[in-house]
């Protein structure tokens, strides 16, 4: 880690924090530091391999709003992911676990941020801040709710219905079932979702499995017939069985009308 602040260095944050600077690019510094592009290129290197500043991606780094005083700095996990996310002109969502957390199905506070969005997937660090990019179809993105975050930032999250039904649709990943039987229940109790609302955002967001899964579920919740008959339309004929708990054994009592195994 850089302890002491060279002259160069001392020289560009000062000029970012004269301008306000949130992000730089190469070229932006060059006449206004009067510095080669080579120069250039090394400082911005050097103050992020020293953790002065974040590098989002190649040509993109975000610098902080203060001196760091020869520390390290970095962005907040909002700012690095709005930032990612607005270079690339992507729609996005919080979604997973984080948004487990948020609406407090879960006590466990994740340590990466789980992201649906239209453009990127794999993992990204910038800065300290760990994102998980969930690549999905433009159609799969919406039903969202927006809370304040850091420095009078945006966070854009799954809202709490479309995360109960994610739960059950993207449950390998999340590791959600079959706990998100039990969410789904109690939130209905609770009065914080509705059934009517559940049955929407499963047809909309939902694949055949998270159908009969969540049909099987309001039926037993003791859900009006005509709900269940939104979602049994939606269904395709099909013979086979898939399990109601995906990772136990398929063995237990068939429940015909959602083609579900009732194995736990």
């Amino acid at each position: 880690m850089k302890t002491k602040l060279g002259l160069l260095e001392t020289r560009f944050l000062a000029y970012a924090q004269m301008r306000r600077l949130q992000t730089v690019r190469p070229g932006q510094l060059t006449e206004p530091l009067r510095l080669s592009a080579q120069q250039e290129r090394r400082l911005l290197s050097r103050l992020s391999q020293a953790g002065m500043i974040a590098r989002v991606r190649r040509g993109l780094y975000l610098v902080p709003p203060r001196l760091p005083l020869g520390g390290m700095w970095s962005p907040g996990e909002i700012l690095a992911l709005n930032t990612l996310m607005l270079d690339r002109q992507a729609r996005h969502q919080i979604c997973g676990p984080n948004a487990f957390s948020r609406y407090g199905f879960d006590e466990q506070v994740p340590t990466r941020v789980y992201v649906y969005n239209n453009r990127l997937s794999g993992d990204r660090r910038i800065g300290a801040a760990t994102l998980t990019l969930i690549r999905v179809a433009d159609e799969r993105l919406g039903s969202t709710e927006e809370f304040p975050a850091e420095e009078g930032l945006t966070a854009v999250y799954s809202s709490r219905v479309r995360t109960l039904v994610d739960a059950v649709y993207d449950w390998s990943r999340f590791d959600s079932l079959p706990r998100a039987y039990g969410w789904i229940g109690r939130e209905l109790a609770a009065g914080r979702v509705g059934a009517a609302e559940i049955v929407s955002v499963t047809i909309r967001y939902g694949n055949q499995g998270t159908i009969r899964r969540i049909g099987a579920l309001l039926e037993r919740e003791g859900i009006s017939g005509r709900l269940l008959a939104r979602l049994q339309r939606v269904l395709k004929p099909s013979q086979s069985l898939i399990p109601w708990i995906p990772t136990r054994p398929k063995r237990g009592k068939m429940d015909q009308r959602w083609g579900i195994v009732l194995n736990g």
